[in-house]
């Protein structure tokens, strides 16, 4: 008999994943560079909606994560939304080479608690991080945010790659514990915080054992739930 977090082969676990934040910080680049990570980076804006697929073991449950990655300019800004509803997860991204970006989040914050309700399982990045020279936004303001929301934070960069596959892999095993520990069927047990790996068609592409719940390197504001 399958143990906790098993399901049946062929019948892998679909979450929905959704890019959250305004225009040109770098959600589209952030999404390539987790799903397809030998492409350049994009600088295109996104036109509407779109979204990739990449599926993952964790704790011997195969899982599809559905990346929809949204438009932040304002005159899509009703339609990106609409697909708020249904999401498991959501990457809320701004760019610390602009303030408007990160004066947005409280607004985003607040279409995600609307059309998707508040047991959603939320990370903040602040992304371009490899731009030092142009930075307006201190990574300070970005960890005092994320800890009045009780939520992930991270720096990242798709440039340079930093920290899009810790901050992915935090999200999804938040999700998981989330749709394991609260009761989804049978299931009772929590996926444990530490030593697990995440395996993409069987080679294993990241490592959590280095991430700790409480604090991991880019640090974590205090769950609030």
């Amino acid at each position: 008999m399958a143990g906790p977090g098993h399901r049946a082969a062929g019948k892998p676990l679909l979450v929905k994943i959704v890019m959250a934040g305004e225009s040109c910080v770098g959600k589209t680049s952030l999404v390539r560079r987790y799903t397809e990570p030998a492409a350049a980076a994009c600088y295109i804006a996104t036109v509407g909606i779109d979204f990739k697929v990449k599926t993952i073991t964790f704790n011997d449950t195969t899982v599809k994560l559905q990346i929809w990655d949204t438009a932040g300019q304002e005159q899509f800004h009703t339609i990106s939304t609409s697909y708020f509803r249904g999401a498991r997860g959501f990457v809320l991204v701004y760019d610390i080479t602009n303030s408007d970006s990160f004066q947005g989040i409280t607004n985003w914050m607040k279409d995600i608690h609307e059309k998707a309700g508040d047991e959603v399982d939320i990370v903040l990045l602040g992304n371009k991080c490899d731009k030092e020279a142009e930075r307006v936004i201190p990574k300070q303001r970005g960890e005092k945010l994320a800890w009045e929301y009780g939520i992930p934070f991270f720096e990242t960069s798709a440039t340079d790659n930093i920290n899009i596959e810790d901050a992915f892999s935090v999200l999804t095993k938040e999700i998981l514990n989330k749709v394991f520990f609260h009761g989804r069927g049978n299931v009772k047990q929590k996926i444990p915080a530490l030593g697990k790996r995440l395996f993409k068609q069987g080679e294993a592409i990241s490592s959590l054992s280095s991430l700790d719940m409480t604090h991991c390197k880019e640090g974590w504001g205090p769950r609030s739930r």
